[in-house]
């Protein structure tokens, strides 16, 4: 019975493929590549007739030439990245093609000089001038000058160039993370360059393999002539009973005419390799790039063309070619600086013409802001710039914004770095919207040392301030790092100092920082689902500007809003009753009470408070006068400073226990003690009763 179904290995239901399929498979490039190599492992096995031998070497030849054409005429190293793959193609193409010669070398060598096709018979009697000696000397020399000379060179130069590319990686790497920091670049045009950079280590670490393939061809190429030869005088002689003479010249002439067809193309591979490790730092076609560097200096050519005049006077030596190589490097020596001083001429002329014809920069482009600006000393450039392998500022910056927008659920703008050369060497300035938010000095090649207690620390070195928390420090030098961490001391390098205090002044500035189009976006990115209570919300019942006011208002108090979804719902929870964002605030802490119970939890597990006792919460209710929106606190001054001195006493004393606790309220006086509270202890939390979670373990620290 035959198998008709789909798949079937039936005789009725097989057909070959007829020409037009063969012709489609072909024009797809996967399969033309795949076909292409099968074709060279099946001439590896199977015996090629001459006829088809004679075409396969003219591919070869063609395909050598190609490559040699396109390594010549590429504008850089990387246009050419598949250039390893292509060798390995050609050179086993040639290795293909040298063991089918071979076959019919050694089987039919003793019919005639024709007998491994017309190509490698043509090869042998042209080079050969009829004295198989010649063509083994010039076979010779072909070999020496592909192995020793191109090769080994290229070999050398594809090692060096893979080695330095990996070593300079990571400052090239960190010089890219740099521009991107400092704001000269934006995202894909970083991600462009490190594509380019990591491509360039991958071909350049290729090509340092890839130079193997052609050492390994020229060996082979002279073993294959070596054994062709002396088994062609064995069969000839031996088996076939042919006259040693006439045994050697039917066999060199093979042998030889073989082995130039193949060193021929090789030879042409390995210029081509040569030509492509060695144009690394040039840019440009080969031709372009050659010219104008050696025609760039006219003195060399007039030198030349002096030496070769003098040349040609010497006697015995003959006069006409050396004279017109002479006169010919004169002119062109005389065209190129006339050319150059033309264009010194134009470019003096540009430099001197008057200022009102350059284009000047627009004056709304002085309106511009940077939100977040580093400016550094001369003295503290090495903190961007340095390769050492340490973490520099931009890196830790970078790291920073990542860890802001984890924590808080914004992202933070980028942080432009610049040079201010009117700032004394070792000092920096952070400026937020242009106003200073913050300075100090640091040494870059030193490091800080602190006492977590608080005192001065005992070591030698430059007594100063620590920037951020105002906590002595001293600056010593490296060979005094070790000592002062056995001491117990705190250390760390000028770079940490710099972020250190960026990340305050980030944290005290935050609700400056988050833009009404930074709030649009956060919007936008929303999931579809949120998206829906968004439209409901705004514009009907509030407005973009409101929720911007109610998210800086979190902000100010370091509640992060990642959560967005929450907060939009405590959002249209609270706009049904009133507009004010600091009572809409109060709801949606109520709603982020999980979060803030975890925020603020001991690493023990409990949530240690400070409560407010019943007398304040009764004197500050009673101290609250007005309706809804227009209610605001009107207490004594003195009563004010008497609960700002227990305040301090109780969290200081709380301190030195280790613990940070969270000042407790009742819901309704929570807005009007934070604002008293954040005007000496801005870092400290002040919760209400409602925003406490059921779940949260307690612990009463005091009460005030």
């Amino acid at each position: 019975m035959t198998d008709t179904t789909a798949g079937g290995t039936g005789g009725a239901g097989f057909k070959f493929p007829s020409l037009g399929q063969i012709f489609s498979a072909m024009r797809r490039g996967d399969l033309a590549l795949a076909i292409g190599v099968l074709t060279i492992l099946v001439v590896l096995i199977l015996p090629l007739p001459p006829l088809l031998l004679d075409l396969f070497l003219a591919i070869s030849i063609i395909f050598s030439v190609l490559i040699l054409m396109t390594a010549l005429f590429i504008q850089a190293p990387l246009e050419f990245s598949s250039f390893p793959t292509v060798l390995l193609i050609s050179t086993m193409l040639r290795l293909a093609l040298n063991l089918a010669s071979t076959r019919l070398i050694l089987a039919h060598g003793h019919e005639g000089t024709d007998a491994a096709g017309h190509v490698i018979q043509a090869f042998g009697n042209f080079v050969m001038a009829g004295n198989f000696v010649i063509g083994i000397i010039v076979f010779a020399i072909l070999v020496l000058v592909n192995f020793v000379v191109i090769t080994k060179g290229s070999g050398r130069i594809a090692e060096v160039a893979a080695r330095f590319t990996l070593d300079a990686m990571p400052g090239k790497q960190m010089a890219i993370d740099a521009d991107l920091s400092a704001g000269l670049i934006d995202e894909t045009e970083a991600r462009r360059r490190r594509k380019t950079l990591e491509d360039e280590s991958s071909f350049f670490g290729a090509m340092d393999g890839a130079s193997k393939f052609v050492k390994g061809d020229a060996i082979a190429g002279l073993l294959i002539v070596f054994i062709n030869v002396i088994g062609g005088l064995i069969i000839g002689v031996a088996q076939q009973g042919m006259p040693f003479g006439e045994a050697a010249h039917a066999f060199t002439v093979l042998t030889v005419g073989d082995g130039l067809v193949s060193q021929i193309p090789a030879l042409i591979v390995s210029t081509a390799a040569g030509l492509l490790v060695s144009k690394a730092g040039v840019s440009g076609a080969a031709d372009e790039a050659l010219m104008k560097q050696l025609s760039g200096y006219p003195k060399a050519l007039g030198m030349s063309s002096a030496v070769m005049a003098v040349m040609a006077l010497l006697p015995g030596i003959p006069m006409i070619p050396f004279l017109g190589l002479a006169a010919g490097a004169g002119v062109l020596a005389w065209v190129m600086d006339k050319r150059h001083k033309e264009a010194r001429v134009t470019e003096e002329a540009k430099v001197t013409a008057p200022s009102a014809t350059p284009a000047e920069e627009p004056i709304a482009a002085s309106l511009r802001m940077d939100d977040l600006k580093i400016e550094l000393g001369y003295g503290l450039l090495s903190l961007v710039n340095s390769t050492d392998g340490a973490d520099r500022l931009t890196d830790q910056i970078k790291a920073l914004r990542r860890s802001m927008a984890t924590d808080m659920g914004f992202v933070m703008p980028a942080v432009r770095i610049l040079d201010n050369m009117q700032l004394e060497p070792n000092a920096y300035v952070i400026r937020v919207k242009e106003v200073d938010a913050g300075t100090g000095k640091v040494w870059p090649d030193q490091w800080m040392v602190m006492d977590p207690q608080g005192g001065q620390v005992d070591l030698p070195g430059i007594h100063t301030v620590e920037p951020t928390f105002g906590l002595p420090a001293t600056w010593v030098d490296t060979d005094r790092r070790e000592e002062a961490s056995l001491r117990g001391y705190t250390v760390v390098d000028a770079a940490t100092v710099v972020s250190t205090h960026l990340t305050e002044i980030l944290k005290s500035n935050m609700p400056d920082l988050l833009s009404y189009a930074e709030v649009q976006k956060l919007l936008k990115e929303l999931p579809k689902e949120q998206g829906e209570l968004v439209k409901d919300l705004v514009p009907a019942q509030f407005s973009i500007t409101g929720i911007q006011r109610v998210l800086q208002l979190l902000l100010a108090e370091r509640v992060s809003i990642r959560d967005l979804g929450t907060v939009l719902e405590g959002i249209a929870e609270a706009v049904g009753s009133t507009r004010n964002p600091q009572h809409i605030v109060e709801t949606v802490r109520v709603r982020l009470g999980r979060q803030l119970c975890a925020q603020y939890t001991a690493p023990s597990g409990y949530l240690p408070l400070i409560s407010l006792s019943p007398r304040w919460e009764t004197a500050f209710a009673e101290s609250i006068l007005g309706d809804r929106d227009e209610r605001h606190l009107a207490m004594q001054p003195s009563k004010l400073q008497e609960f700002v001195t227990l305040v301090r006493d109780r969290f200081e004393d709380a301190a030195r226990q280790g613990e940070f606790p969270v000042l407790l309220t009742s819901p309704g006086v929570r807005p009007f003690i934070r604002s008293i509270v954040e005007r000496f202890r801005a870092q400290t939390p002040v919760m209400s009763q409602a925003e406490i979670h059921p779940r949260a373990r307690l612990k009463t620290i005091s009460s005030i």
